[in-house]
């Protein structure tokens, strides 16, 4: 499941090195994907990164969740604002060293000091939007609408959660994903983490009526289903502290 010099796509993560920066929960998590030509989003990544494939393609991800109790270090959740809605759309990645991650195109969240401070923090494509979330049994609701001037695009997701099941080649493509690129200051910068595996449910798409990929620049992906669809209860992460992209991972 690699290329030469890149490192495999795996569910046990690699130790972090080094102190925890942050720790948080993500919870109540929708995979939707839509599988594209590498030469389509190749322009989207920071330098010395590149779009990383399965079989020949690339994917790009419309991901709603809840984040919960996010803290500093391995501290406990912060009161209020460790705890709110997000939406992200998402690439993923593979440096020049060789390790894979994950590209943001945006994160939307429902909490206007968390999207200030990580614009500020790390230059993050936070952005705050209106959002809420509903679960009934198996069913679960996801909107989001964007706070800002003018069109204020939208999403609404609904899907029913299935009986969970031993993840597939592509359901760990996607999830088993130690780090992130972003470009900041002029570096591109790799962000570890660390998480157990994903437990992962089969899911049916209900309903979709998505904004967010077309305010990203890809406009046509969402009138079309997605190619993968999945549902996890979720997971608790520790992040590491940021280095250059161009160094790879002590092990």
């Amino acid at each position: 499941m690699s290329s030469p010099g890149v490192e495999p796509v795996s569910a046990d993560a690699p130790a972090l090195s080094g102190r925890v920066m942050m720790n948080q929960s993500w919870r109540d998590l929708t995979f939707l994907h839509w599988a594209v030509d590498p030469r389509e989003v190749a322009h989207r990544m920071p330098p010395g990164v590149r779009p990383d494939t399965l079989d020949g393609v690339t994917y790009v991800g419309l991901i709603p969740f809840r984040m919960v109790g996010a803290g500093i270090g391995r501290g406990g959740g912060v009161p209020w604002l460790g705890t709110f809605l997000e939406t992200n759309v998402r690439l993923y990645s593979v440096d020049d060293t060789g390790r894979r991650g994950i590209v943001f195109l945006s994160l939307d969240a429902d909490r206007a000091a968390v999207v200030a401070g990580a614009r500020a923090a790390f230059g993050l494509p936070y952005r705050w939007a209106r959002m809420r979330y509903r679960s009934n049994d198996d069913v679960h609701t996801y909107d989001a609408r964007l706070r800002r001037p003018g069109t204020r695009p939208r999403s609404h997701v609904v899907i029913r959660a299935g009986a969970g099941r031993p993840p597939s080649e592509l359901d760990t493509f996607v999830s088993a994903r130690w780090g992130l690129h972003v470009r900041w200051w002029g570096r591109t910068l790799y962000v570890p983490n660390r998480h157990e595996a994903w437990p992962v449910h089969d899911a049916e798409v209900l309903a979709l009526d998505d904004g967010l990929l077309a305010s990203v620049g890809l406009p046509d992906l969402a009138r079309r289903p997605p190619d993968h669809v999945a549902f996890s209860p979720g997971v608790r992460t520790d992040f590491g502290f940021p280095g250059d992209a161009a160094r790879p991972r002590q092990r």
